[in-house]
């Protein structure tokens, strides 16, 4: 099952619409502590074969597939230029990348546009500042995306920003729907610091 985030947004095309929001209550009900990755999700494996990949104007490549099942983990974070929710998450995951590393639980992270216009991302990639995300594979709309993400079993369209944590074996081991969050990272590490 994959766990839902209140930041979410629906990628249909180049238009986004925001997740409907909960009617406003009189007294808050106290909530239980979001539990990441939690439960028996359904391992599945990445899809093989390569993705075209983009990159701002004299970055490095990013390659052009997903290095997986390498004895580490491999965290896919889906996104798209104009969703706000993901441009506000990927200084917190360019963050947590260098984190992990320096706390011994070294993490590859690759960026996955869905944008469907690639001077959209282009546009995106130039934009970012230097510590931000400067190349991203795209899965390009049509039958590729739509392959990809049946096979990943993930929504399609995908509700953004969307995350896929990829085990050591190169499993599939947990989706997470919407940006995550600052108090998210201890949950982050405790998976991604475990061997298997």
């Amino acid at each position: 099952t994959t766990q839902g985030r209140s930041e979410v947004v629906q990628a249909t095309g180049s238009m986004a619409t925001a997740a409907p929001s909960a009617p406003a209550s009189h007294a808050p009900a106290p909530s239980a502590p979001r539990v990441l990755c939690g439960g028996d999700q359904p391992l599945r494996n990445v899809p093989k074969g390569s993705l075209p990949h983009v990159e701002a104007s004299g970055a490095a490549s990013a390659g052009d597939h997903i290095s997986t099942g390498d004895g580490e983990w491999t965290w896919l974070n889906f996104f798209a230029g104009w969703c706000g929710p993901c441009k506000e998450e990927i200084p917190r995951l360019r963050g947590w990348e260098a984190k992990l590393a320096q706390e011994g639980a070294p993490t590859h992270f690759v960026f996955i546009s869905v944008d469907d216009d690639q001077r959209q991302l282009t546009d995106f990639l130039n934009a970012q500042p230097q510590a931000g995300v400067k190349s991203a594979l795209w899965l390009q709309s049509g039958g590729n995306r739509d392959g990809w993400l049946a096979a990943m079993k993930l929504k399609n369209p995908p509700d953004l920003p969307e995350q896929a944590l990829i085990d050591p074996t190169g499993k599939v081991r947990c989706v997470i729907e919407g940006a995550v969050e600052d108090g998210d990272y201890a949950q982050v590490k405790a998976l991604l610091s475990a061997k298997k």
